[in-house]
């Protein structure tokens, strides 16, 4: 691949305008089907029309794979979209960069990236700015303390965003740099991002997705409870799995979109609490 000075598509100009589009942008349009994927496609947009401005099928291709879902912290999650726009930058320049390696490596990335994101910027540094600012108006109700808050965690996030976003890009031409001349490296690194990515959505699924039966078999003095005593005891989280591979199913091969399978859901819940089995 090749470096910065020799052959380079894009600008730093380029680089700062997506940089800028991602900090305003990045949770603009979010959504239950594809969550910030919209958004994703809106900052890269104007990156992949001059990448591919020479392919007008390329571009569509590209446009459509950062369509799909897309769902992370947004301020660590900066580094993502940089590394995203050198992997097709990449691409671009005709080296062998597929599509399946920029789409896995989004998927890989965006899991753990929110999960450390959450933790320490949602969950630890915003609750001690907080408790900083509340001290400063809690007796009086000085307005320094919104003030020191907002003033604080903007600044910080935005400067963290800019930084995080062009490291990743950078990050993203040096990895292109070790690994993409290496076909063989390349498909291992693909596999391994795949299963990466399909453990990231099996992990959140046996979290976020709950469904127990609670009917108990009675007969005399003998109850049984049908989850406890059975589903749990062939595998935790049976139904849950079961529910997840449906929803699945009825996506990718019966083609249903998203709104479908909420009502579907809807009615499938409302009729199994009805008659006291869920």
């Amino acid at each position: 691949m090749k470096n910065k000075e020799q052959g380079q598509l894009l600008s730093r100009k380029d680089i700062d305008k997506a940089a800028w589009s991602y900090i305003f942008f990045s949770q603009a349009t979010q959504n239950f089907e594809r969550m910030m994927g919209l958004a994703f496609c809106h900052v890269v947009e104007p990156i992949l029309k001059k990448l591919y401005k020479n392919d007008d099928e390329e571009y569509k291709r590209a446009l459509k794979r950062h369509m799909q879902f897309y769902n992370t912290e947004p301020q660590l999650g900066a580094l993502i979209p940089g590394i995203t726009i050198a992997m097709e930058e990449a691409r671009a320049s005709g080296e062998e960069v597929s599509e399946e390696l920029i789409v896995n490596t989004k998927n890989a990335l965006m899991g753990p990236f929110a999960g450390i994101g959450d933790s320490m910027l949602i969950g630890t540094l915003s609750p001690i700015l907080l408790s900083i600012a509340m001290s400063m108006c809690i007796n009086d109700g000085n307005p320094v303390g919104p003030i020191f808050f907002c003033v604080t965690w903007l600044v910080s996030m935005v400067a963290l965003q800019w930084f995080l976003f062009h490291k990743g890009y950078s990050m993203g031409i040096d990895a292109a740099n070790t690994f993409f001349k290496n076909k063989a490296l390349t498909n291992k690194i693909t596999t391994g991002l795949t299963m990466m990515g399909l453990i990231v959505i099996g992990g959140v699924a046996s979290t976020t997705v709950k469904a127990s039966v609670i009917y108990k078999f009675v007969s005399g003095d003998m109850s049984i409870s049908i989850q406890e005593q059975i589903f749990d005891k062939i595998m935790p989280a049976l139904l849950p799995l079961a529910a997840t591979l449906v929803v699945w199913y009825l996506m990718d091969k019966k083609k249903w979109n998203a709104n479908k399978i909420i009502l579907a859901i809807v009615v499938f819940a409302a009729v199994m609490v009805a008659l006291g089995i869920m």
